[in-house]
């Protein structure tokens, strides 16, 4: 006996939707370690998001002695970042043919397991793809390559009338070195504030393990255990994501990375129906968020590695 569309979508919810999300996140390093490592969170809603960035130090401080007068004056030292809402989905169809050539519930369920398949990876690759996002896709994230650049507009806020916006960019080198790859992450690092990632390509990954000596390749567990490769550079784990751009290694802080989804559309199931016009059933997994940095001095990137 053929399942009906409510029963499906109870399958559906109930054995796949879970590995659906969760396979999202295993899909790419940089979408595994945000869950991980805690910058992945959900908020109730809002026009937009904001956050909060401090951008100047207080100005009535110093020393004294005795009876001085001691400064109050109030300098403005916090403004906000801005990003819209940005909407991804993905849709699970089986068409009535399919329906009849697969009758049965094991053949209905191994159908549905395989239409869910197809849509997570194809959420994966379009939320991995958004996250180095240059603005270029409107519709999409703004990603790491306009959040992490030294020029443009980002959050609403113009880098060109507000420097302390701009984050760490070397677009002239174009052979990776030890040196190199220090100078970049020195840039990006204040105190003990320093890059906890670096995210590149496969190729560029490549090179920095010729550039090692045997004894000196340790691997970060913690991403190893994930199923990924790494590399360390001063503590920090270099890792391979398909997505990242060629030419380019990001060396982030997550400490200022938050990547926000709405809690009401945080990879939502929508059960099946048919519409009137096809004879097919299709439901639909929906996702609302958008990638923030709060700090992007304290990002850094190489745009022109060969």
């Amino acid at each position: 006996m053929a399942l009906t569309y409510g029963e499906i979508s109870a399958i559906t919810e109930k054995y796949f939707h879970k590995k659906l999300v969760d396979n999202i996140f295993d899909s790419n390093t940089l979408l595994q370690r945000s869950r991980k490592k805690g910058w992945y969170e959900t908020i109730p809603g809002g026009e937009s998001i904001m956050v909060p960035v401090a951008y100047a130090t207080t100005t009535a401080a110093g020393w004294y002695s005795g009876a001085d007068t001691l400064s109050t004056t109030k300098n403005d030292q916090i403004t906000a970042l801005n990003f819209d809402w940005k909407f991804a989905y993905a849709s699970i169809t089986i068409n009535r043919a399919d329906e009849l050539k697969n009758s049965g519930p094991q053949q209905i369920i191994d159908l549905v397991k395989s239409k869910v398949q197809l849509a997570e990876k194809t959420l994966a690759d379009n939320i991995g793809t958004g996250l180095y996002n240059a603005g270029t896709t409107t519709d999409a994230i703004i990603g790491l390559r306009l959040a992490v650049d030294s020029t443009g507009t980002y959050g609403g806020i113009s880098r060109t009338d507000y420097s302390w916006l701009a984050a760490q960019e070397d677009s002239t080198t174009t052979t990776l070195s030890i040196k190199k790859l220090q100078n970049i992450c020195g840039d990006a690092t204040v105190g003990n504030a320093k890059p906890t990632v670096i995210t590149t390509t496969q190729d560029i990954w490549d090179d920095y393990f010729s550039l090692l000596q045997p004894q000196q390749r340790f691997q970060d567990s913690e991403t190893a255990n994930g199923g990924f490769q790494s590399l360390l550079f001063a503590g920090s784990p270099m890792i391979v994501d398909s997505h990242c751009p060629a030419s380019n290694l990001f060396a982030l802080n997550e400490d200022y990375l938050s990547f926000k989804a709405h809690k009401d559309e945080n990879f939502r199931f929508e059960e099946f129906t048919k519409p009137v016009n096809q004879n097919v059933s299709s439901a639909k997994v929906y996702w609302a968020g958008a990638l923030c940095c709060s700090n992007p001095r304290l990002q850094g990137k190489m745009t022109a590695l060969v």
